[in-house]
């Protein structure tokens, strides 16, 4: 199954230390971030990759050039930044027809991969993505779902001050290959995947809960955390 690694951003909140470095490689006891992905995806049997890259795309490059998994990804690098969707649109032809992953590269996840490929395959008939959730300490800085008996998802709380609950979306998402062509005809000027895509499919979305350590590394705070939990 190929994956699109969204590793663009420019991790403003981690300043200073993405100033000098891209936030999807920034390291985790001493290994950088997108390593660890494309490590942990591969072991899962997951590949080929796309990354998006853009600020201090430089860095990326060399790091994807000189790393064990160079003949397994393909570079894509935004001039300027298109979205989350807007990449994924301007991409489609990498999926080639099939099932495909999404990835927001800047979250640390220690999920079974393989098992959330597994429940993809498993998901209810009517799904057309399966998402990766986990429960989180801090539900008001997320967006929280609200699920069925059968883990589908029937509605978003999108950091608000008192979700009803603390399973969060994780974003990292298996996009059937039926989604990705409906997305091509319904959805090719948009640009934000949570926002302006995400929600017409409520009731659609089944659900992967991963009980791994799992953190959005995008503040000082859940960095250190990072740093000090995280064994891989």
């Amino acid at each position: 199954m190929r994956a699109l690694l969204l590793a663009a951003g420019c991790g403003t909140r981690l300043r200073p230390l993405t100033n000098s470095i891209p936030k999807c490689l920034v390291p985790i006891k001493g290994e950088p971030l997108l390593e660890i992905w494309l490590d942990r995806l591969t072991k899962a049997g997951v590949g080929p990759f796309l990354v998006n890259t853009h600020y201090l795309a430089d860095q990326v490059e060399e790091f994807i050039s000189t790393s064990p998994y160079r003949d397994m990804v393909t570079q894509d690098y935004e001039a300027e930044l298109r979205g989350t969707a807007g990449t994924l649109i301007a991409n489609l032809d990498f999926f080639q027809g099939e099932d495909g992953m999404l990835i927001h590269a800047d979250n640390y996840s220690l999920a079974d991969f393989s098992a959330f490929v597994q429940a993809h395959r498993q998901r209810p008939e009517e799904c057309l993505i399966t998402m990766m959730a986990f429960r989180t300490d801090t539900p008001s800085s997320c967006g929280i779902l609200e699920l069925d008996e059968r883990g589908v998802v029937r509605g978003f709380h999108e950091k608000v001050a008192e979700p009803p609950g603390n399973l969060a979306n994780g974003a990292v998402y298996i996009l059937s290959a039926e989604m990705l062509r409906l997305i091509a005809k319904e959805f090719s000027a948009v640009q934000d995947f949570s926002t302006e895509v995400l929600p017409h499919f409520i009731g659609k979305i089944f659900t992967y809960e991963t009980s791994a350590l799992f953190l959005d590394i995008g503040t000082p705070e859940s960095y250190r955390k990072a740093n000090k939990e995280g064994g891989l």
